[in-house]
C-alpha cells in the first residue's frame, strides 16, 4: 500500500537548461521527499538557481520531465506556484512600507481569507509584532530576512525554495533563521535552500552539489563526504611554518589539495598511499603534530570543485 506522505514530493529526470550554446544544467535527476530541506551547493555559476526554479515550475526546462506537489513541471506550473513560497537572494519588499503594511500587501496579492489573523500570526511567529510599524528600508539585514521568511510562509505553502537565503547576515540571526527552517520541516514543509554556507549544508537533511550544470554528489553530508573518496592528514603547528609547508606540499604526487585552517593544514588526496609517501618526509619535523582525520564537507567541496569543468571558460581550438 503507497502511502501519500512516502511518495516524492519533486521527482523530475533529466533536467536540462540552454542559453545559446552553453547548457546551464545539464539532465539533472532528483527525487525530494516531504518535509526534507535539501541543501544545493555548488560554485557560482554551476546552475543551482536554475535548476530549483525548474523543479518547481517556475522555468520550463529544454528537455527532462517530472512532477512537484503531484504535478507537471511542464504543464501545470500555475498550480504549482500556488503552493510554493520563494525567497530570492535580494530583499524584494516596499522599503516604504512598514513590515506590517508589507504583509498586509502580500496576503491581499494571494487574496487570503481572514488575512489580518495571518498577517498577525505571521508577525508574531517570526518574533516581528513589536516592530510591525517600522519601515522595511531601516531593518537591518538579519530583520529584513525575518520579515521576507514572514511573506514566504503568510500563504502556508507547502514548499518552500530559498536562494542563499543568510547571505550577509550574523552568525546569531543565521541560527535563528534555520531553527526556523527546522520547525516548518517539522510540520510537513519541504524545502529547497541554496548556500555556499558548510555550516548551513550541514543543517540539511540531504544535499546536492552541482558544478557547471552538472549533479557531481547528492545524499546525507555523510553520503558525500565518504563519496568524495579521500584521505586527509591534518597538521597543525607555528603560523611561519604552517604556511611554508601549505607551498612545500602543493603539487607534490599524492597531494591534490592542501588548505589552511588558521594554524593547521587539511592536505588531501584521493590515494592514500601515495599521500601518505607525500608527508612522510615531513612527519617526524619538530614542532608539527599530524593526525589521520576524516575529510570535512568543504575538503569535499573543494576536491569536487576541482574535478569539474567550467562551462563557461573558452573554448579550446584544435
Amino acid at each position: 500500500m503507497n502511502d501519500a506522505a512516502e511518495q516524492p514530493v519533486i521527482s523530475v529526470k533529466g533536467l536540462t537548461k540552454r542559453y545559446g550554446k552553453r547548457t546551464v544544467v545539464d539532465h539533472f535527476s532528483l527525487d525530494v521527499m516531504r518535509g526534507q530541506i535539501y541543501g544545493f551547493l555548488g560554485p557560482n555559476g554551476s546552475g543551482k538557481t536554475t535548476t530549483i526554479r525548474m523543479l518547481c515550475g517556475l522555468l520550463v526546462p529544454d528537455e527532462g520531465e517530472g512532477t512537484c506537489l503531484g504535478h507537471d513541471i511542464r504543464t501545470e506550473s500555475w498550480a504549482i506556484k500556488q503552493r510554493v513560497g520563494y525567497m530570492t537572494q535580494r530583499f524584494s519588499f516596499y522599503e516604504d512600507l512598514t513590515i506590517a503594511e508589507n504583509l498586509d500587501f502580500v496576503a491581499r496579492l494571494y487574496s487570503l481569507p481572514d488575512r489580518r489573523k495571518k498577517v498577525t500570526g505571521a508577525l508574531e511567529r517570526l518574533g516581528l509584532a513589536d516592530r510591525k510599524n517600522q519601515l522595511a528600508g531601516s531593518l537591518s539585514g538579519g530583520w529584513k530576512q525575518r520579515l521576507a521568511l514572514a511573506a514566504c510562509i503568510l500563504h502556508e505553502p507547502d514548499l518552500l525554495l530559498l536562494d542563499e537565503p543568510t547571505a550577509g547576515v550574523d552568525p546569531k540571526a543565521r541560527r535563528a533563521f534555520w531553527d526556523e527552517i527546522h520547525e516548518l520541516a517539522a510540520g510537513g514543509m519541504t524545502v529547497l535552500v541554496s548556500t555556499h554556507y558548510m555550516d548551513e549544508a550541514e543543517r540539511c537533511h540531504r544535499i546536492a552539489y552541482l558544478a557547471y550544470g552538472k549533479l557531481m554528489a547528492d545524499g546525507t553530508v555523510e553520503e558525500v563526504v565518504k563519496g568524495a573518496g579521500l584521505s586527509t592528514w591534518h597538521v597543525s603547528g607555528p603560523p611561519r611554518r604552517i604556511a611554508t609547508l601549505a607551498h612545500d606540499l602543493a603539487g607534490k604526487e599524492g597531494v591534490e589539495m592542501v588548505a589552511p585552517f588558521g594554524a593547521t593544514l587539511h592536505v588531501s588526496g584521493s590515494d592514500g598511499g601515495k599521500l601518505d609517501a607525500a608527508v612522510a618526509a615531513y612527519k617526524d619535523e619538530a614542532g608539527l603534530e599530524w593526525s589521520r582525520s576524516e575529510p570535512s564537507l568543504e575538503d569535499a567541496f573543494i576536491h569536487l570543485m576541482d574535478q569539474s569543468q567550467d562551462n563557461f571558460a573558452p573554448e579550446k581550438r584544435g
